[in-house]
């Protein structure tokens, strides 16, 4: 295989060995072409330079993927119980970790991340399937007091039962491709469905990888199966497809709305992780020394490519221009760059077309009035590079405080007021509510806010504190329902009563 540059980084062998394919869907355990025989390529953002071609599946695909998942369903998959499942997430857990080097050089040149957020991906695959590998045993019916007019005439047991809701279609998207695709596919497999992953078509390596592994660690064949595609073909038939009966999707606002409309021909389940535009509220008291870095990697953290960016910044008037002045200071210190240097903070923006968008969300901000404090302007480089983006003078009703770019742009705007209801009214102004945080040293104020603010998830004096065990997921219209923790197992399944007259 000829040698693919890396802006001049190496790679492992094993990196190129992967790339070198090839790469094709996985159904019913074997790994096929697609049926019409299509390949897609894939780029590394960094560069644009091609370096692996998957093949692109259709409709016709997720049918022999869905019928393949149905089968595995009533299949010995049914039959395993849960200390099977568990024990096969936990061999899964041990081969990622085994690659874990492989899986990050993946993240980096599929996605274009930096190393320190794609190693950290990594390791929080392990911890996923290793969670739900332990929840899996936790999966328990109850007892309760049986009706009362069976009970009047005999002696009467009711309990209940959690069963699988069935095939789940897995709808995945780009900008972590690996760690979003595990923190579906690892509750939909504790809880004894069978999957269908559709990965972005611009991030599908990593992806591809895991199901290799699974394959090795024993997963019965069909229990998960991967359908590369686009999501006008592939997706679209996945979420419309009446053998499946949950799908789970992240990605837009606008295509949840789609997938909603797809679900109700057999009415199948429906989580939604969509968009964001969430609020970050700096009082007064706020110790710059933590709020200036934390603000502003709330914004550029993965080049701003993330649902829960804090993209809206409300700081109070007594310290705007202090926020201001070490905001625009540490972003000009961020280290732009390919994501295998390991001094990279940020990477490149994940397409040439995607980074057209946040250009054209830039102009607008101007267009509008904003006042631009850095950045704005494209990298003369190969890949779309963006430098983090700040505008002042932002005002309620301009694009760039109401829609969610999904790229480094943050807008700020000021407040004078110290009343709580006030500043959540601000903060609140938004169709979304996905994330959020609080910057005080008083821990009232703290309390008070976070109990205004409508977002599924608030953080005080840091900004997006997920974690494994910690449910996370949208108000309005940043989505239905919740992933990580329990709640992501509860997703995926259903419970049955039962009456016994004895």
């Amino acid at each position: 295989m000829t040698a693919i540059p890396f802006d001049g980084h190496a790679v492992l062998p094993a990196t190129r060995e992967f790339l070198a394919g090839p790469h094709r869907l996985l159904i019913g355990g074997r790994w096929v072409d697609g049926q019409d025989g299509e390949t897609l390529a894939t780029q590394d953002p960094a560069t644009g330079l091609e370096i692996a071609r998957v093949a692109l599946g259709g409709a016709a695909d997720i049918d022999a993927a869905v019928a393949a998942a149905r089968q595995a369903f009533h299949g010995p998959w049914s039959r395993l119980g849960h200390p099977g499942r568990a024990a096969l997430l936990a061999a899964l857990a041990r081969k990622v970790a085994e690659h874990a080097a492989l899986f990050t050089e993946l993240e980096i040149v599929d996605n274009g991340m930096p190393r320190f957020i794609a190693g950290l991906t990594v390791s929080n695959v392990v911890e996923m399937l290793d969670y739900y590998a332990g929840a899996a045993w936790r999966i328990e019916g109850t007892t309760t007091t049986p009706p009362h007019h069976v009970a009047a005439v005999a002696e009467a047991l009711t309990y209940t039962v959690r069963e699988p809701v069935g095939v789940a279609g897995l709808i995945v998207p780009w900008n972590v491709p690996i760690s979003t695709a595990v923190l579906k596919l690892a509750p939909a497999l504790a809880a004894g469905c069978t999957v269908v992953v559709k990965p972005s078509e611009l991030t599908p390596l990593s992806i591809l990888l895991l199901g290799r592994l699974a394959m090795e660690a024993g997963f019965p064949e069909g229990v998960i199966n991967i359908v590369n595609g686009l999501g006008r073909t592939a997706g679209a038939a996945l979420a419309a497809h009446p053998g499946v009966d949950k799908v789970s999707f992240t990605g837009s606002t606008a295509t949840g709305r789609a997938i909603v409309h797809a679900a109700t021909g057999n009415l199948k389940k429906v989580s939604l992780e969509l968009g964001g535009k969430s609020p970050v509220v700096v009082m007064p008291d706020a110790d710059l020394r933590l709020a200036v870095p934390g603000v502003a990697m709330a914004t550029f953290f993965l080049q701003g490519q993330n649902c829960m960016a804090g993209t809206r910044i409300f700081v109070h008037e007594s310290i705007h221009d202090a926020l201001l002045q070490g905001l625009v200071e540490f972003s000009r210190g961020m280290v732009l760059g390919h994501g295998l240097d390991p001094a990279t903070m940020q990477g490149p923006l994940i397409s040439e077309a995607h980074g057209a968008k946040v250009l054209g969300a830039i102009e607008r901000a101007l267009a509008e009035g904003a006042t631009l404090a850095c950045g704005g302007q494209r990298l003369a480089r190969p890949g779309c590079f963006v430098p983090p983006t700040i505008f002042t003078g932002c005002r309620p009703g301009m694009a760039v405080v109401r829609e969610e770019i999904f790229g480094p742009v943050m807008a700020i705007q000021r407040f004078a007021t110290e009343d709580v209801d006030a500043i959540a009214a601000l903060a609140n102004d938004s169709d979304y509510g996905l994330s959020g945080s609080v910057w005080t040293q008083s821990l009232a104020t703290a309390h008070k806010l976070v109990a205004r603010i409508r977002s599924g998830q608030v953080s005080v004096n840091c900004h997006g504190a997920i974690g494994t065990n910690i449910p996370f997921g949208g108000y309005k219209q940043s989505g239905w329902g919740r992933e990580f923790g329990h709640d992501a197992l509860e997703a995926f399944l259903e419970t049955k009563a039962v009456t016994l007259r004895l």
